[in-house]
């Protein structure tokens, strides 16, 4: 009973960074397809598209580092 309750924070962060990763992971392959010719309306904003491709990139990251640390 006394490992119990260090193991469930455990999986729950492992939950937590791998949601973490997959969420960002296809942020990051929808942020790459704003950057395609053929998908690249004349309103894009290719700053912004490159802030928020670079913070999908930190997110999984820190998710890997997470998960590796655990």
């Amino acid at each position: 009973p006394s490992s119990l309750p260090s193991q469930k924070p455990k999986s729950e962060l492992v939950r937590t960074s791998l949601r973490l990763l997959t969420s960002s992971a296809y942020r990051l392959q929808s942020e790459c397809k704003k950057t395609l010719p053929v998908e690249t309306c004349p309103t894009t904003d290719i700053q912004l598209v490159t802030q928020q491709v670079i913070q999908c990139a930190y997110d999984i990251a820190k998710a890997a580092k997470q998960l590796v640390t655990i």
